[in-house]
């Protein structure tokens, strides 16, 4: 098995993942070797179909590796599901119609047996978590699309799990929006202590939430850089405009640049 540390949530080595289809096969991921501590916040960026979103739904077991390891929290993907390590968001919120959001949130609740007290109790801790105290009785029509995301975001931190999986969370909000959710996203990553793998097309919502960005090639995706960011953990909008983030920035757009000239 990969080695890991005590400390290692995501530990993968000379990962492959090869997809048969009838066109013959496409190379998703390849050799990707990668460390994710606990309390780490990991932005994974690259082209579209370079395996960013490929590489998290291996962690969450949607995805079957065809060579090389991957441990999640000490041990297989699929134990990890089956242990519920991990909340998972989607690009797009993906709430019920029929529900309230305070049953949209309850549904992996319902389904892990919790009682109904307990269901209670967890549904008012995380609406809080994401600012929507008040808003359980609503159906999520009546919530605008970032409001949306975040009681998806509350559903996956519902049973408290210590991972969390974000594909692109905020790709179809505005631009508005999307700065208010990144502060509120970075708040709630402070309070709660929580490990956080975010899939994103976006350099600087990139450098603007992560302790470590990894690069990713065109398809076959490979990580060309990983960069660690010194930035402070508390991080106004307007860190957006000093040195040290634009720094960054500028490494990943290299990346990114030096990732499609690779053969």
């Amino acid at each position: 098995m990969t080695e890991h540390s005590p400390l290692s949530v995501v530990s993968a080595k000379d990962l492959c993942l090869t997809f048969n289809t009838n066109d013959g096969p496409v190379h998703a991921l390849k050799d990707v070797d990668l460390e994710v501590k606990k309390g780490d916040f990991v932005s994974f960026i690259g082209p579209s179909g370079c395996g960013k979103t490929t590489f998290l739904r291996v962690i969450a077991d949607l995805e079957k590796s065809t060579a090389g390891e991957i441990t999640v929290n000490g041990t297989t993907p699929e134990n990890a599901r089956l242990d519920r390590s991990y909340g998972y968001v989607f690009q797009a919120a993906g709430l019920y119609p029929w529900r309230t959001i305070a049953k949209n949130i309850a549904l992996p609740l319902e389904i892990m047996g919790y009682s109904k007290a307990d269901q209670q109790r967890r549904i008012e801790r995380v609406l809080e978590l994401v600012d929507l105290s008040g808003f359980g009785k609503k159906f999520p029509w009546q919530l605008s699309g970032g409001m949306q995301q975040r009681a998806s975001i509350a559903r996956a931190l519902a049973f408290d799990a210590d991972l969390l999986l974000m594909d692109e969370p905020f790709g179809a909000l505005d631009e508005i929006v999307r700065d208010h959710l990144n502060e509120q996203l970075l708040k709630l990553w402070a309070r709660t202590d929580k490990t956080i793998c975010f899939v994103t097309h976006s350099i600087p919502e990139a450098v603007y939430l992560s302790t470590k960005i990894v690069v990713m090639s065109p398809r076959p995706g490979r990580v060309t850089d990983v960069i660690d960011s010194p930035l402070p953990k508390e991080r106004p909008l307007d860190i957006r405009e000093s040195p040290e983030f634009l720094k960054i920035a500028h490494r990943v757009r290299e990346g990114l640049r030096a990732g499609h000239n690779y053969e």
